[in-house]
C-alpha cells in the first residue's frame, strides 16, 4: 500500500512528531511505501491568493500545488497528523486543503450535486489536543470538529475515513497515555496490513 503523511506540527521534539516517527516505522516495517510531506519541513505556502483562486476555476494550479496533487493521487492512504489549535488545524494545515483540495481535483459540482473525487482512497487523521476529551463531550466541540473536518473536508472530498483519533489532554500526557497511544496507532496499522 502507498501511504502519503501529511504533517504539520513545527517541533520536532513535539507529541506529534513522534506520532509521525511511530507512524512511519509501523508501515516500513510493514513492507509498506511511505512519502511524508512535513509541511513546516517544506516551507509550504499555506495562503490562498488570488492567483490560486483564478487558477482553480480553470482548474489550472501553480507547481508547489500541482506537486502536491501528485502525491495525494500516488497514494491509496493518506495519514494526517496535526494537533487541534484554538478548536482547529493549524493554519499550514488549513491552506494546505484550502490550496490543495480544489475545485476539480478534490471535488467538483455535477448538475448542481457536489462531488468527491477521492474517492477510493482511505485516510487516518491523528489530533492532539490540551483539553479532555469530556471537557470536548460537554462543550459539543467533540461533534463540532468531526462536522468541520471528517464531513467537511474529508468525506466531502470522497476520502473514507478508517480512524480518527483525538488524544487528549496532550500537553500533560503521562508515560502511560502515550504507550497506549503509540500500542492503538501500530494496532490500526498492523489491521491494515492483515486486511489488505
Amino acid at each position: 500500500m502507498k501511504n502519503l503523511i501529511i504533517y504539520a506540527h513545527p517541533n520536532s521534539a513535539s507529541l506529534n512528531h513522534f506520532f509521525k516517527q511511530t507512524v512511519v516505522e509501523s508501515l516500513l516495517q510493514s513492507g509498506q511505501e511511505v512519502v511524508v510531506r512535513d509541511l513546516n519541513e517544506i516551507s509550504f505556502n499555506p495562503v490562498l491568493s488570488l492567483e490560486d483562486m483564478n487558477g482553480q476555476r480553470m482548474r489550472k494550479v501553480t507547481d508547489d500545488v500541482k506537486t502536491e496533487q501528485d502525491f495525494i493521487t500516488w497514494a491509496d492512504q493518506i495519514i494526517f497528523i496535526y494537533p487541534i489549535w484554538w478548536t482547529g488545524m493549524p493554519a499550514i494545515m488549513k491552506g494546505y486543503i484550502d490550496r490543495v483540495f480544489s475545485y476539480g481535483f478534490a471535488y467538483r459540482y455535477d448538475q448542481g450535486v457536489q462531488k468527491g473525487l477521492l474517492a477510493g482512497k482511505q485516510t487516518v487523521i491523528i489530533n492532539s489536543h490540551g483539553k479532555s476529551n469530556a471537557e470536548y463531550e460537554t462543550m459539543g466541540m467533540d461533534k463540532a470538529l468531526a462536522l468541520t473536518s471528517d464531513t467537511g473536508i474529508f468525506k466531502y472530498s470522497g476520502l473514507e475515513i478508517k480512524q480518527h483519533f483525538y488524544f487528549d489532554k496532550a500537553d500533560r500526557a503521562s508515560s502511560e497515555n502515550i504507550l497506549e497511544w503509540t500500542k492503538q496507532i501500530k494496532m490500526l496499522f498492523e489491521e491494515k496490513v492483515i486486511c489488505d
